[in-house]
């Protein structure tokens, strides 16, 4: 008798133990996944001033071209950082310049001529795409851009952002590229 009940106590103690066991892979199971699944790419819808500014003071952009950057960013990802689009080479062109895995980055990992994740290029850090935007305008040329050649090839029609843009009052008391206009 009393060895049927220290079995049946013995039996009862490792399911518990099993239930234990199995609550708690249960509970790391999803903590992992809630921290893998909390990793949010900060992404951004510009305006046109607002991408403008950055541009010419933190990027150094060309001011004599900034209406045209704006235009061809416009028409290229809506001026959206998360912006992503299919090829029909089964490449994508990622972020606000729509920078193409064919020759300017790897998915997964640096590469291309940017060397650089193509996935850096969709998130509400912009100062990778502007580098690699200018690498590719320096190569290629605005011509690189779909976007520019449809619609801001004839600067006449492009709006001309400098003047649609008036400076902050931040931006009045330093010197900056706005505060001269």
């Amino acid at each position: 008798m009393r060895m049927q009940r220290t079995t049946k106590d013995a039996d009862a103690k490792y399911k518990f133990l099993r239930k234990m066991k199995t609550l708690w892979l249960l509970k790391i199971s999803l903590l992992i996944l809630l921290l893998l699944g909390s990793e949010q790419v900060e992404s951004k819808v510009y305006s046109r001033c607002e991408l403008a500014r950055p541009l010419l003071q933190s990027y150094q952009f060309n001011r004599s071209f900034i209406s045209i950057w704006i235009c061809t960013v416009e028409h290229e990802s809506n001026l959206d950082t998360r912006k992503i689009t299919a090829q029909e080479d089964g490449s994508k062109s990622y972020g606000l310049f729509q920078i193409n895995s064919r020759n300017y980055c790897t998915e997964g990992r640096p590469g291309g001529y940017c060397n650089k994740k193509c996935e850096d290029f969709v998130n509400d850090e912009i100062a990778d795409d502007a580098a690699c935007a200018k690498m590719i305008h320096q190569r290629e040329g605005f011509k690189y851009w779909k976007g520019w050649n449809r619609y801001c090839r004839n600067w006449q029609t492009v709006p001309n952002v400098l003047a649609l843009c008036p400076p902050s009052a931040a931006q009045l008391g330093a010197s900056s590229t706005f505060a001269k206009l």
